[in-house]
């Protein structure tokens, strides 16, 4: 699955993303040069826990960002070759749900209640493939159908409110691939599923991946996702991305110590016996307004060092390239 990605073309480069949020108590760096890229028909995996910027990332992509209070400060998000962030709002819009889609968390919020799901999800692709109404209603009832809601014929005519939370998550999902984009963000996509559908939703995802080509990010915590859907995984930490590699690699040999602390928490790494606590990674993610000029993982590290606290460590290729690291422990000379 990697050999097949990493031989196809780059589609989806997103390089030195930078955001900030002006706060009560000053300036808050939430992205600080964030740097990946996506092949046409690979998955990405954005792993790393709440609050490390994942969803940010993502909203960064899409030019969602709420301003003010927040703002991109530099980079690029290229998509074929075109930098999403100089477009003009009229010029994102034919991108934005065409060309890169997202499904969001939470899906109350971000389907309209005064409108039918059909209406919802066939607006789209009136809008960017110039269907008309009765064509566009007969596409939202077929994808309704493909993310396993019974009876779409009847339900595609049903406000959100008559859904259930796990039935509303499919119609996000529905409305995301309704155009089958270039590029697809998922943002905790099985979000209130249960195992069952999770597999369905993942096997509907790599579906859509194999046979149209499209890039995925899938942005989660899931380290079983990841195993399961990943061709490469960049790992997240306060804002940074502190480790990226092939999904094999980072899962059975991660290099830096939060990686590590990731996975040796993740269920069914270790089975507790009774009375025995689950493994946990001591501390508490930095604030963004006191992060330091060091190393953000520092005062959770285990292997930390002097030079950790006062210098963030160079970014360092390891494997021909194929592997990276934020980490001195890896930085030749860099343990001394």
């Amino acid at each position: 699955m990697s050999t097949i990605a990493e031989a196809a073309p780059t589609l989806l480069e997103v390089s030195q993303l930078g955001v900030e949020f002006q706060t009560r108590g000053g300036v808050a760096r939430v992205l600080d040069d964030v740097s990946f890229s996506v092949h046409r028909g690979e998955t990405l995996g954005l792993v790393g826990e709440s609050g490390c910027g994942k969803s940010m990332t993502a909203l960064a992509m899409m030019r969602l960002i709420p301003t003010p209070p927040g703002r991109i400060t530099s980079g690029r998000v290229s998509l074929d070759g075109r930098d999403l962030l100089t477009l003009s709002e009229p010029e994102m819009r034919q991108y934005r749900g065409n060309r890169i889609s997202m499904i969001f968390q939470e899906p109350m919020t971000s389907l309209n209640p005064a409108y039918t799901v059909g209406d919802q999800i066939s607006e789209a692709v009136r809008l960017h493939q110039g269907l008309d109404r009765k064509a566009a209603l007969m596409r939202a009832t077929e994808m309704l159908e493909a993310v396993g809601i019974p009876a779409a014929k009847s339900r595609v005519h049903e406000y959100p409110h008559q859904f259930s939370g796990g039935m509303r998550q499919r119609v996000m999902i529905a409305m995301a691939l309704a155009c089958k984009p270039d590029v697809l963000i998922a943002d905790e996509p099985t979000t209130a599923l249960d195992v069952t559908v999770q597999a369905q939703i993942f096997d509907l995802i790599a579906e859509l991946r194999e046979r149209t080509g499209t890039a995925v990010l899938l942005i989660t915590h899931d380290m079983g996702a990841i195993a399961e859907m990943a061709d490469r995984v960049a790992v997240m930490y306060a804002g940074r991305i502190v480790e990226e590699g092939s999904a094999a690699e980072v899962l059975q040999l991660p290099m830096h110590p939060y990686t590590q602390g990731l996975i040796a928490c993740a269920p069914g790494r270790r089975t507790a016996g009774f009375g025995e606590p689950l493994l946990e990674i001591p501390g508490t993610v930095p604030s963004l307004l006191e992060r330091g000029r060091g190393c953000a993982f520092a005062d959770r590290c285990s292997q930390v060092q002097p030079r950790c606290r006062d210098e963030l460590p160079p970014e360092t290729r390891l494997d021909g390239g194929r592997r990276r690291v934020l980490c001195w422990l890896h930085v030749p000379g860099g343990s001394a």
